[in-house]
């Protein structure tokens, strides 16, 4: 077993997937671009079914043109927080494989998507960074405003910047800016059959 950041896994793991977690609480301190596309150059190393390599990013940086557009773009209850982000990204996913007039779907674009999301996420730890990664998006806007069109799905936002005091957040979100447990392995990982729980 493995302990850091109040956390303990089961099986002895390696320590950075317990240190990774997606707080609220940012300083607000600029990003330099390079140090978001190495985050970024990781994400995109993920492996992809028949290496279709669907993700796509869309990122804004604090400070830039299009900060307070990629803010507006996030439910209310996340603005509230990730306005304090050093950078935001939009995660896109092409929902097609090989020639798109073809008609082919990709079964596996969101799936894939979201590993390039896990790589995301543990490269901006070990940069010295933080990602949030949130659902609560206003997605068919995000669509429009891109001119992202039929065939790609709009993911998810991601959130990244460098961990603040939680004394920066509202009183609803302070309670919660602590690493979050999980279930025990035995919930989730079942040897010959499916358990639904």
């Amino acid at each position: 077993m493995t302990k850091s950041n109040n956390r303990e896994s089961q099986y002895p793991i390696n320590p950075l997937f317990l240190e990774r977690w997606s707080p609220r609480a940012f300083t607000g301190e600029v990003i330099d671009e390079s140090d978001l596309l190495t985050i970024l150059d990781a994400a995109h190393w993920a492996p992809s079914s028949a290496n279709q390599q669907p993700w796509r990013f869309i990122y804004a940086l604090k400070g830039s043109e299009d900060w307070d557009k990629f803010v507006g773009l996030l439910v209310e209850s996340n603005q509230e927080w990730a306005k304090n982000a050093s950078a935001l990204i939009y995660l896109v996913s092409r929902g097609f494989s090989g020639d798109f007039s073809e008609g082919r779907t990709s079964y596996t674009h969101s799936f894939d998507a979201g590993t390039a999301w896990g790589y995301l996420a543990l490269q901006a730890l070990l940069s010295g960074f933080y990602a949030h990664g949130m659902g609560g998006i206003k997605h068919e806007e995000i669509q429009k405003t891109f001119s992202i069109p039929e065939g790609y799905r709009v993911e998810a936002g991601v959130a990244v910047g460098r961990l603040a005091d939680k004394s920066m957040l509202s009183e609803r979100y302070r309670e919660r800016e602590v690493p979050s447990q999980r279930r025990p392995l035995s919930e989730v990982a079942f040897r010959g059959k499916f358990i639904a729980n």
